[in-house]
């Protein structure tokens, strides 16, 4: 890839490797990104959704990264592909204005421990604790404040951001990035209630992250009361989730924020999870499964599709006042439906006589 400290490149350069084709001039160039109906000349953009369309014929942007159903309505130079946010993604990440961290740097006053074996071009920030016998592999980052428990093993190229904390005995895989916040493999809620009383219960596992897994910040994920918290490979995590302890997601993955797993759930493979969902515990989520924003689910799903519950939009208070009380009136009408489809069917049964 083309180094992002410079600030221009031509849509060539841009697009090299990438399955496109370029409408337009090639040698155009590019300083940087933008929405369609914000951007100025020597921006790129992209369209993906149709409410965006009507900008089409009136963005002030250089160049537009469509699909070709989109290409001839585009007046200006094109990158057509068949998955424009995927490319608008590869392109982006040349504006990437983060600094990278500097390989093999270890601050002043990080603390490692000497049974740690920390690969020499990981690097290492301020104010970190490496406890003993960890392990971590070539060209991961480890941001400020981070802290490691001892026996946890972190894969080649993992990013860490500032002040994550991994518990004790913890595995994270190769390319793996956690945001600010991240704490993985804190005890679940376990308790046993005797005479009265609520008693802890010993979390016995610990949490096995796959490759090329992001986990939002904030977001905290239980370590196993008996048997590991997994979580597969390819998955992503928003911020402010909740994985409980024993959870297990399947490679591919997505879930949006503020999600609520609770313990034991099971959730396969590229399955789409919205905002503020609810995972009762001790379900499974089969494979390819799409549960909507603000969704509760309470029991097992074992066929593919869309799947939603509760009120759709937000309505007047006093419509879902109204709504509300009828809900909780639906047993007592279902009990009169009954009665009446009863005296209907003995009328029937008269007349018939």
């Amino acid at each position: 890839m083309i180094s992002a400290k410079r600030l221009q490149y031509t849509i060539a350069e841009l697009t090299k490797g990438l399955d496109v084709a370029i409408k337009g001039d090639p040698n155009c160039v590019i300083t940087g990104i933008s929405s369609i109906q914000d951007a100025q000349q020597g921006c790129v953009t992209f369209l993906t959704n149709s409410l965006y369309r009507k900008y089409l014929e009136t963005t002030l942007a250089s160049a537009v990264i469509l699909a070709e159903a989109d290409a001839e309505a585009c007046p200006i130079n094109a990158i057509v592909c068949k998955n424009p946010y995927f490319v608008y993604a590869q392109i982006a990440g040349y504006f990437n204005g983060r600094p990278a961290a500097s390989a093999g740097t270890r601050h002043i006053s990080a603390v490692i421990a000497k049974s740690a074996d920390v690969d020499a071009s990981v690097h290492v920030g301020a104010n970190c604790v490496i406890g003993e016998r960890v392990k971590i592999a070539a060209h991961a980052v480890i941001g400020a404040g981070c802290v490691i428990g001892d026996d946890t093993e972190i894969g080649e190229a993992a990013c860490l951001d500032a002040n994550v904390t991994l518990y004790d005995g913890v595995k994270i895989g190769k390319r793996v990035h956690l945001s600010s916040g991240v704490v993985i493999g804190s005890d679940g809620f376990g308790f046993a209630n005797h005479q009265g009383g609520w008693h802890k219960v010993p979390q016995l596992g610990t949490v096995e992250i796959g490759d090329d897994v992001d986990i939002g910040a904030n977001t905290t994920i239980d370590r196993g009361a008996i048997e590991n918290t997994v979580i597969g490979k390819g998955v992503k995590l928003d911020n402010l989730i909740q994985v409980a302890h024993n959870v297990k997601i399947g490679d591919h993955t997505v879930i949006a924020g503020c999600v609520g797993i609770a313990g034991s759930a099971v959730i396969g493979k590229h399955c789409m999870i919205g905002g503020s969902a609810l995972i009762n515990g001790h379900i499974t989520i089969t494979d390819n499964v799409i549960i909507t924003g603000n969704t509760g689910v309470s029991k097992s799903i074992t066929e593919p599709g869309i799947y939603s519950s509760g009120i759709v939009g937000a309505v007047p208070n006093a419509e879902f006042r109204k709504n509300n009380a009828r809900f909780h009136r639906l047993e007592n009408l279902m009990q009169r439906v009954k009665t009446l489809e009863a005296d209907i069917k003995q009328l029937r049964e008269r007349n018939d006589s």
